[in-house]
């Protein structure tokens, strides 16, 4: 079965226009900024917000396309882990992961027994009679996730699973969401404006803004070929748009940069900040580009120092804190940047 979704909601001025397919077993990640249309898109698919205009089709099952029909959330075969994970704080695990079944018919022994096997199957079978508040936050995720998933749904809704933890908590529970994910055969949408959590649990991106789809692929052809600064910024990439004649390429923000392979028209360009070096005077050597910058700002990134540069054109640059203290770096220091057109990516605007 194939999750077919045509979303169309209208909310004020705000329009959200979104299509989106998902094959049993795939992990979908919509994303993008705040505002983008990603909560809206997944309370449609959730059965909270009618839609406008358009259908979500979940093979022969028709659940929204107005004005002729419309399956409310309870007939839906879909379970949601909320980004603060709406465990019911009177309940402990074992009845926490019970509710959905029981909301559904089951009687409380045998809604029970299942709570208990998914509790075992996340890993907190030592847990099961615990409230929520005696619990951390990755024990909280697992018994959420555990309840959306014992009701065997056709569609799993992950709204920002991971974001209520802490850094240390989310590096082990992201790989733990990931192999729950990878054993799911359902449909499964994730939203998310993570780019580490999208990369590392979806089969495929589609990326948001301001209510339209702005670009989709597999995590290595969006981080690869990026088609927007604010995909750009994501992915940790300098992003240019400009016009190709042959190797040279005229930048649309001002600015020439010379590429290693010969192409026409309008192309994206894209290079690493760890790709521009920094100099206090003009380099001589190999064939490169090179032109004169001046620091913007300086900030720890990860074992790194990032330098944001204002030149024609503006970079990023990733340099080792030896060269920051070697070059004196600091807010108005003027230097040149270099860098080999070897290192630039381009392809197709």
């Amino acid at each position: 079965m194939t999750l077919d979704a045509e979303i169309r909601v209208a909310r004020g001025n705000f329009e959200l226009e979104l299509a989106v397919k998902v094959q049993p077993g795939e992990v979908v990640a919509l994303l993008g900024p705040n505002g983008a249309g990603k909560t809206t898109a997944l309370r449609a698919l959730a059965g909270l917000t009618p839609l406008t205009a358009g259908t979500i089709r979940l093979d022969d099952q028709v659940w929204d396309s107005p004005p002729q029909t419309f399956v409310p959330a309870e007939h839906r075969q879909v379970g949601v882990v909320f980004q603060d994970y709406l465990l019911f704080a009177h309940l402990n695990a074992l009845d926490n992961v019970a509710f959905g079944l029981r909301a559904r018919g089951m009687r409380r022994p045998l809604a029970r027994e299942r709570a208990d096997e998914w509790l075992n199957r996340v890993g907190l079978s030592e847990h099961r009679h615990a409230k929520p508040r005696a619990l951390s936050g990755g024990q909280a995720q697992r018994v959420a996730l555990a309840r959306a998933l014992a009701t065997d749904p056709q569609l799993l809704l992950l709204d920002e699973p991971l974001a209520a933890l802490d850094a240390s908590t989310r590096i082990r529970v992201r790989s733990e969401l990931a192999h729950h994910l990878g054993d799911y055969p359902g449909h499964t949408v994730l939203v998310t404006h993570d780019p580490l959590d999208a990369m590392v649990l979806a089969d495929r991106l589609v990326i948001m803004e301001d209510g339209a789809v702005m670009q989709e692929g597999t995590p290595a052809e969006v981080a690869r070929r990026p088609r927007s600064d604010y995909v750009a910024n994501l992915v940790g990439l300098n992003l240019f748009r400009g016009t190709a004649h042959d190797t040279t390429a005229e930048l649309d923000r001002g600015g020439v940069l010379t590429i290693a392979e010969p192409a026409t028209g309008a192309v994206h360009l894209a290079f690493a900040p760890s790709a521009v070096s920094l100099h206090p005077e003009r380099p001589a050597g190999s064939p490169r580009n090179t032109w004169p910058v001046t620091v913007a700002g300086i900030e720890q990134h990860a074992h790194t120092v990032r330098v944001r540069l204002d030149g024609t054109p503006p970079a990023l640059a990733d340099i080792t804190p030896a060269t920051v203290a070697e070059l004196r770096l600091r807010p108005g220091t003027q230097l040149w940047a270099a860098l080999k057109a070897t290192e630039i990516h381009t392809y197709p605007a």
